[in-house]
């Protein structure tokens, strides 16, 4: 079962893994099909035995390429190929490592604070969480449906949220989420002043296969042995006395009878239970080739030219969790964004927007970075509405001459981490101040509302904000391990064209669009740190025509 195969994985050497996947994959494998997709065999193996990091992305790629067309590929050796792909990492959807979904949203006059914790295993339940404030609601109802396709039509019924005693402003339910995909979370709300509708998207996808805890696996093998011998003696109690007058005493020819059937049906069940077993592996398996893989991102330096090549996903066996780099729509007038950040010290950071150049193709000109090795988080949005972070590194080297700054880009050198926290008030190359209004703790899993001010050079609320990339500013919150990022807006965590799927908005409620009159100076980001630890957050706000980036440190406990 997949749960034993991951349990072993301490034991198993580097230097086996090239040998079990030589004979689970690349044996039956032409040379023809490998080198027809860019791979060799001997690359392949190299790449496992270096304990490199790409080793992974290769393998997953060939798999996800289908690299031996000219072979079938069994369900058992398919099987065998996930377990082997399962004891290794994978990394986690959009955002990364930050998988709640955090919205401001408007229903008519009510204003709610939607936090959407989604399940780790499809099908599963999510919990959502609303806070109202301004006009109150008496009731909020919540209902999944799929952002595309005929069942978006059909939605099931509304389930009921449960308002708190101690709170009456403070919502909360649970639905089940049935399938991967792009789906939203409709709220109907009804209050006094009348009923509306909202709907927050939630990105619906598999991220692990959930282990047997052992002490219930324990219990289960001990009943699933006593069941195995109650069954046994109850066929051999029958085959020796079911015909007996009470009292008579069992003769040698039926105390041999019921050694026969009770032996013959000790192996029926065995038997039974082994086939059970390989059924459920295999049916663990298909699961386990369905949990999510995010899309590759190859990046290439050519100059100061980045040039950035999408995968595909092809799940072999369900066409609808395929996902395509040739169907990205326009979040916020770009197909990408992407964020570069210098590791380990965080001391440079890039907000780019390259363009495409073909389907799955994209690139930007550099400006000018310090060298070093960049973490890249690129987020683009499906034409489904499904949102996905694509990560990758790239390795800046000495002597890189870059080119100016775009207009609609932003960039920001601050400390590094290991000079210590940043201040609260972020002073600015241009004289300008950013401030933010800290909280005395963080605490992970807890929604907050974080708010951020710009100030003039004066120290006033600076009068001249303008709308960056159509929203009232943009932040990036990033734990310094990497292992968290998320992009988030004044409304919330959802890409734009996310929230316009769901809504089916001609202008989505939030955006700030550009009428020439100057925005407040204070931007709110709702968001919730996923697990404790330092996070670094960087945000942009724009006044006439230039990006600021403030830069700001969190401890989480």
């Amino acid at each position: 079962m997949l749960q034993a195969a991951r349990s072993v994985q301490p034991t198993v050497s580097r230097q086996s893994w090239p040998h079990i996947f030589e004979r689970a994959w690349l044996q039956p494998c032409r040379e023809s099909d490998l080198k027809a997709n860019g791979f060799s065999r001997r690359g392949l193996l190299q790449k496992l035995t270096s304990g490199a990091k790409a080793r992974l992305q290769e393998a997953r790629q060939a798999a996800q390429l289908k690299l031996c067309p000219s072979q079938h590929i069994g369900k058992a050796r398919l099987a065998f190929f996930v377990c082997f792909l399962l004891l290794l990492p994978h990394p986690a959807h959009a955002h990364v490592g930050s998988k709640d979904v955090f919205e401001q949203v408007e229903a008519g006059p009510y204003r709610l604070f939607v936090t959407v914790r989604p399940p780790m295993v499809i099908p599963g339940v999510a919990t959502v969480e609303v806070r109202a404030s301004g006009q109150q609601p008496d009731r909020i109802r919540i209902t999944p449906v799929p952002m595309v396709g005929e069942a978006s039509k059909h939605p099931p019924t509304p389930d009921a949220t449960t308002r708190s005693s101690a709170d009456p402003a403070f919502f909360s339910g649970s639905l089940w989420l049935m399938a991967t995909g792009s789906w939203k979370v409709v709220l109907q709300v009804d209050g006094a002043a009348g009923p509306a509708t909202a709907a927050v998207p939630v990105p619906a996808v598999a991220l692990q296969v959930l282990t047997m805890e052992r002490p219930l696996g324990l219990i289960l093998g001990a009943l699933a042995v006593l069941l195995v011998l109650g069954i046994v003696g109850i066929v051999a109690a029958a085959a020796r006395e079911s015909r007996l007058q009470p009292g008579t005493a069992p003769n040698p020819e039926r105390n041999r009878r019921a050694i026969l059937a009770g032996s013959t049906t000790f192996v029926v069940v065995v038997l039974a239970v082994w086939l059970g077993g390989k059924w459920w592996n295999v049916e663990a398996a298909d699961y386990a080739y369905g949990v999510y893989k995010p899309l590759a991102l190859t990046p290439t330096l050519d100059g100061n030219t980045l040039r950035l090549q999408l995968g595909t996903y092809i799940n072999a066996l369900s066409s609808r969790r395929n996902r395509t780099n040739a169907d990205l729509l326009p979040d916020h007038g770009h197909l990408m964004h992407l964020y570069v950040i210098r590791e380990p010290g965080m001391d440079a950071v890039y907000h780019l927007h390259p363009a495409q150049t073909a389907p799955g193709q994209l690139q930007t000109t550099l400006p000018q970075l310090p060298p070093g090795r960049y973490r890249l988080f690129a987020d683009i949005v499906h034409r489904s509405g499904l949102p996905e972070t694509l990560t990758a590194t790239l390795d800046i080297p000495a002597g890189f001459q870059g080119a100016a700054l775009d207009s609609e880009d932003a960039a920001a050198t601050p400390a590094p981490l290991s000079a210590g926290d940043l201040p609260a008030a972020d002073t600015l190359p241009d004289g300008y101040t950013m401030a933010w209004d800290k909280p005395a703790t963080l605490a992970a899993n807890q929604p907050v509302s974080f708010r951020f001010t710009l100030r003039n050079p004066q120290e006033q609320p600076a009068t001249d904000v303008t709308p960056y990339l159509g929203m009232a500013g943009h932040a990036a919150f990033v734990r310094t391990d990497f292992s968290t990022f998320a992009h988030t807006h004044p409304e919330g965590s959802a890409p734009m064209q996310s929230m316009q799927v769901a809504n089916g908005d001609a202008l989505m409620e939030g955006m700030a669009a550009d009428t020439g009159k100057p925005l407040p100076a204070t931007v709110e980001f709702p968001y919730g740190f996923p697990n404790p630890g330092r996070y670094r957050i960087f945000v942009q706000m724009k006044h006439g025509s230039t990006v600021e980036t403030g830069v700001f440190d969190a401890e989480v406990r």
